[in-house]
């Protein structure tokens, strides 16, 4: 039977963070020597660090928040490609993984899986690139890459793109060990009910064939 590959950023405190943004922070203020009996730890971070997901609200000050999602978008059979040969994540790019239908897409880049190193670019999703994920049923894409636009992207392309073409977004999924094919994945935010976004703790499991 196979087994679940977990394909998260591990959370420490040598995890890479967007510029100018809160970094992930772990410490243990209550410890059992101080209580008798527990101790209790404590972080500060970025709803935005490691693998984690985009609610609108991020880019969107009318945008749903994470508890305003439907839970089931991160649930479910996925496709992992590898567009490695592509620097952007385009129409051309995917025709060329010859899919005929995907309800969820994690998508394997050039950007080497790096948790402590923040990379200066990154393959894009472009605007003609999630129409066409929509025309394949996509309702959710995984990118192993901080961010499904240019890191200098202020306009925010990929973003608003998906959006509109409703495809929800999950970011920093580490896929360097893993072989394109048909998997189980589970992606489940935290239940924050105002947040703009949220760490997740995503695992795949490859799909058997009956």
């Amino acid at each position: 039977m196979s087994k679940w590959i977990d394909i998260s950023q591990p959370l420490n405190n040598n995890l890479a963070h967007w510029p100018e943004d809160e970094p992930f922070h772990y410490e243990t203020p209550v410890t059992k020597e101080m209580t008798g009996s527990v101790n209790i730890g404590r972080i500060t971070t970025s709803a935005h660090i490691g693998t984690h997901v985009d609610a609108p609200f991020h880019f969107l000050n009318d945008g749903k928040r994470i508890l305003d999602l439907d839970i089931e978008r991160y649930i479910g059979p996925c496709m992992v490609i590898d567009l490695s040969d592509f620097d952007e994540i385009d129409k051309n790019a995917l025709r060329a993984k010859g899919l005929s239908h995907a309800e969820r897409l994690l998508i394997k880049t050039a950007l080497p899986n790096q948790p402590e190193r923040f990379p200066e670019e990154v393959p894009p999703i472009t605007a003609d690139g999630a129409a066409y994920m929509q025309s394949l049923g996509v309702k959710l894409v995984g990118v192993d890459t901080p961010s499904v636009d240019r890191i200098s992207s202020k306009d925010l392309t990929g973003h608003h793109a998906l959006y509109q073409h409703d495809i929800y977004i999950l970011e920093n999924v580490m896929l360097d060990h893993v072989e394109e094919g048909a998997y189980e994945l589970i992606a489940l935010p935290l239940a924050l009910e105002e947040g703009d976004g949220s760490p997740v703790r995503a695992v795949i499991k490859p799909i058997e064939e009956r």
